[in-house]
């Protein structure tokens, strides 16, 4: 295709907008209009997590990516829209779990 000179890397990459958590499912809306969600379970520090530390995020990276601070969890967009699960080992998962239940 001679004349297309346009690389994937120039077209922009949607950004999160706003981001809603339930019980069951992580809801990502997208700067391009879409919305992706996934299940909760994904994402083992989000499943954990109580109904007010899962409200409580902020987009980090121009909305590429997304923080919550309570549960010390980011999730990059790039990764929802690939279908990628938390990737933290389970020994990482198992200190933070212990540490969690010390503290309550």
């Amino acid at each position: 295709m001679r004349g297309m000179n346009t690389s994937l890397n120039e077209f922009a990459r949607p950004a999160a907008v706003d981001v809603e958590v339930s019980e069951d499912t992580l809801t990502v809306h997208l700067s391009d209009g879409r919305s992706i969600s996934v299940p909760v379970i994904w994402y083992p520090r989000l499943a954990d997590g109580t109904s007010n530390e899962r409200a409580r995020w902020e987009l980090v990276g121009s909305g590429h990516g997304i923080h919550w601070p309570d549960l010390d969890e980011d999730i990059s967009v790039e990764a929802l829209l690939a279908g990628q699960r938390s990737n933290e080992a389970p020994t990482s998962l198992k200190k933070w779990l212990s540490k969690r239940q010390r503290s309550v």
